[in-house]
């Protein structure tokens, strides 16, 4: 595990898009798994501003590690921000955007959503494998849309899971813990002082950690990098 500490949350934002930036020009077809959040938020924007034209994007492929069960117009939408803040900027083929369709009744989406990460990513050991899956961690350490208080859900059966939201109750659709395991690199997105207990706990396994899905990230094979600014890396 590589642990990258910035200034702030713009920092993360130019310095993760730099990266990323880089790591898509070494690839043929590159298929990633978006995170929302305030910081994808940043970085899309940043993105779209300073590497719209230089980036090939016909050759990525884009998808959501998870989605509110929420149509695609709804400000709570993690497709909708995206949309907002880097594909309504960039040149991106509509067949090369998967996203999860939370306007559809959440367990047959889960369904087809799986079934689509089978079909269209390579497999080891059954299970689909992305180039790179994104991430943030909320503030109670959960990660994806799996939930402290359903942990069960990490290790499903099934490639993508339904997860309720311990507090509003909303649906959400999430790709599993053997899914974000198997991806050939995971990067953590995480910023703000509220964070920075979990980091703290999670990187040095203290305290109850391993309750918070977060500390579950374990790629196998693959790299796992947290990029965090100094709020969150303030206990560190």
């Amino acid at each position: 595990m590589k642990t990258k500490i910035y200034k702030d949350k713009q920092e993360v934002a130019q310095r993760f898009a730099s990266y990323f930036a880089n790591l898509v020009n070494d690839y043929g077809t590159f298929h990633v798994a978006l995170s929302g959040g305030s910081t994808p938020k940043l970085i899309f924007d940043v993105l779209a501003d300073q590497y719209g034209d230089t980036i090939d994007w016909s050759q990525i492929h884009f998808y959501w590690g998870d989605e509110r069960c929420v149509l695609p117009t709804d400000e709570q939408s993690n497709f909708k921000m995206t949309q907002d803040h880097l594909f309504s900027k960039i040149k991106v083929q509509k067949e090369n955007i998967h996203r999860v369709l939370g306007e559809n009744q959440p367990t047959g989406e889960a369904m087809r959503y799986a079934n689509l990460l089978e079909i269209n990513l390579d497999r080891v050991a059954n299970i689909p494998q992305f180039d790179l899956v994104l991430l943030g961690m909320g503030d109670d350490g959960h990660t994806a849309s799996i939930f402290p208080h359903e942990m069960e859900l990490w290790n499903s059966e099934d490639h993508c899971v339904v997860a309720t939201h311990p507090d509003s109750g909303q649906k959400r659709v999430s790709i599993n813990g053997k899914v974000i395991n198997r991806a050939k690199e995971v990067i953590f997105l995480v910023t703000g002082d509220t964070k920075a207990e979990k980091v703290k706990e999670i990187h040095q396994q203290e305290s109850d950690y391993k309750k918070y899905p977060a500390s579950l990230v374990q790629p196998e094979t693959g790299k796992l990098t947290w990029f965090l600014d100094a709020s969150a890396a303030a206990l560190l």
